[in-house]
Formats: structure tokens, C-alpha cells, sequence
């Protein structure tokens, strides 16, 4: 039967659902996000990859399952509790590289370095930082946001930012966008 229902979780995921419930961490990509990164990092042959928002990591363990042996993520989040876990249970990959900093001034500083996948899952690099964001991003590279249709957790005016974000996205001309009204809401741009 031809469903949406994800059920081959990448290595490590159980342990980081279940550290993240003991933490109380609720902000996960849901799996339809996460089958939708792995094969969009398995598309991409020795690729850089950035993640900006590891959150606990369960995204993290998905880009990773869909990675070869020749690529290599950077994942940035500015909550050191939050990230010890996927450090806890990830930290092993040679391929992973975990950044505790503050994404907006990390991206400011190495927007000369290129990353052909860019899985954008915090407020720097989606609703702040987008140029150097976009600047990082490889001719045909992916950039790639989640979260767009209506979330509960979504504070008052918050459905305006994901508007105007969305505007200036299909407002550029070095981007082929396309929106999936799928999961929380994708979309997924293509560096011309």
C-alpha cells in the first residue's frame, strides 16, 4: 500500500526520541521531514551539508543516514543541552561536525564557505541571516525549510513572518522554489 508512513528510522533515532522526551525537548522535525532529508542528502555525492538548528538531533540522524562515506554535515545550534544529546549519541560520525554558537553570527562569519544542502530549521538562516544563508548555498544546491503551514506552537502574527518569508523566497531570481503543502509544510528551493 502507498502511504506516507515512515517506519525505517535512521541509526539512532529511538535513543534521541526517547533523550529528547526526558529533556522535554518538543520541537522535533516529524518523520515525513526526515525521509524527505535523507533522501535529499543521498542525492548529493560528496556533499557539504549545514543544518542550522540540531535541536536534539533527530534531524541530524536523518541527513546522515542519507549521506555517503564522502560528505560531511555541520550542525549548529546555540543550546548546548539540547545538543549534547545528538553530541551523546552521534557524536561518533568522523562525518559530523557539531558547532555551539550562535547560527546567525556563525553564518555571517563563513558565508564564503559553500554547502550543497542546506536544511534550515531555526530562526537564523529562515527568518534571519537568509542572505547569508543563501549566499552559502552552492550553484544547485538545496536549501530547505520546514514548518510552513500552521503550527499549535506558533506564537500570535507568526503566520505573517512565514508569509513574507515566502514571498521574498519566490521574489528572487537565483532560486527555483517549490512549496509542498505536505508533513508541517516544505519548501524547497534549487540555487540557479
Amino acid at each position: 500500500m502507498y502511504t506516507d508512513v515512515v517506519t525505517n528510522l535512521p541509526k539512532g533515532f529511538s535513543d534521541i526520541d526517547t533523550a529528547s522526551q526526558a529533556i522535554g525537548f518538543l520541537m522535533p522535525s516529524d518523520l515525513q521531514t526526515g525521509a524527505l532529508l535523507k533522501s535529499l542528502a543521498g542525492s548529493k555525492p560528496k556533499a557539504q551539508l549545514l543544518e542550522i538548528g540540531t535541536g536534539t538531533g533527530l534531524a541530524t540522524a536523518w541527513l546522515l543516514a542519507g549521506m555517503d562515506a564522502h560528505s560531511s554535515l555541520v550542525s549548529i545550534d546555540n543550546e548546548s543541552s539540547y545538543q549534547s544529546v545528538a553530541k551523546r549519541i552521534l557524536g561518533h560520525d568522523a562525518r559530523l561536525e557539531l558547532v555551539c554558537a550562535d547560527a546567525g553570527n556563525w553564518l555571517e562569519a563563513n558565508e564564503d564557505h559553500q554547502f550543497d544542502l542546506i536544511f534550515a530549521d531555526a530562526w537564523p538562516g529562515k527568518y534571519a541571516n537568509l542572505d547569508a544563508t543563501l549566499r552559502s548555498l552552492s550553484v544547485g544546491g538545496l536549501y530547505v525549510i520546514d514548518d510552513m503551514l500552521p503550527q499549535p506552537n506558533w506564537p500570535a502574527g507568526h503566520g505573517d513572518k512565514v508569509d513574507k518569508l515566502v514571498a521574498d523566497l519566490e521574489s528572487r531570481n537565483d532560486l527555483h522554489i517549490v512549496k509542498l503543502a505536505w508533513s508541517t509544510g516544505i519548501l524547497i528551493a534549487t540555487k540557479r
